[in-house]
C-alpha cells in the first residue's frame, strides 16, 4: 500500500491547519479598521475563503512535488514561500507593521514565482495550479502597498 494519501493528507492538514490557526490567533482589529484603504480593497468576509480555496491547492501542490521531486529547487521554493506565506499575517496584523509585512510579501511574490518556474519542465500541473495563488498574492502586495502609502 502507498503512503501517498497519507502525504497528501499531512501537507493539506499543515498548510491549510496553519494557515487557519495563524488567522485565529492574528485576526484584524481595530487598528486595521482604522487605516485608509485603497477603493480596491475587497470586503473582509471575502479573504477567509480564498485563502481556503488557495491554502488547499497549495497543500496538494507541496504533496505532488515532495512525492516526485523532494531534493529539486521547486521543493525549496515551496517551502520558501510556506513560511513567507505564514510569516506576512503576523508581521501586518499582529506587528501592525505594513512596512515589514510589504518586504515579506515581496519576497513571497519571488517565492511563488520562482517555485512555478522551477516546476514548469518537471510538474507543470503544479506549476500551473499556483498561477491563481500568484495572481492573488501580486493583488495582496499591490494592496499592502497601497495601505502603506495611504498610511
Amino acid at each position: 500500500m502507498s503512503n501517498k494519501p497519507l502525504v497528501y493528507l499531512a501537507f493539506i492538514i499543515l498548510v491549510l491547519g496553519g494557515g487557519l490557526v495563524i488567522g485565529a490567533n492574528t485576526v484584524p482589529g481595530g487598528w486595521y479598521a482604522s487605516l485608509a484603504k485603497p477603493a480596491f480593497n475587497p470586503p473582509n468576509w471575502l479573504f477567509a475563503p480564498v485563502w481556503s480555496i488557495l491554502y488547499l491547492i497549495i497543500g496538494v501542490v507541496g504533496a505532488r512535488t515532495w512525492l516526485a521531486f523532494r531534493r529539486s529547487m521547486a521543493m525549496r521554493f515551496w517551502f520558501a514561500q510556506l513560511i513567507l506565506n505564514f510569516a506576512w499575517t503576523p508581521v501586518f496584523f499582529g506587528l501592525e507593521d505594513p512596512a515589514s509585512a510589504m518586504i515579506v510579501i515581496l519576497a513571497l511574490d519571488i517565492a511563488v514565482a520562482g517555485f512555478i518556474a522551477a516546476s514548469w519542465r518537471q510538474d507543470r500541473p503544479s506549476a500551473l495550479a499556483f498561477l491563481p495563488y500568484l495572481a492573488w498574492v501580486l493583488f495582496a502586495t499591490a494592496l499592502n502597498g497601497a495601505i502603506l502609502v495611504l498610511n
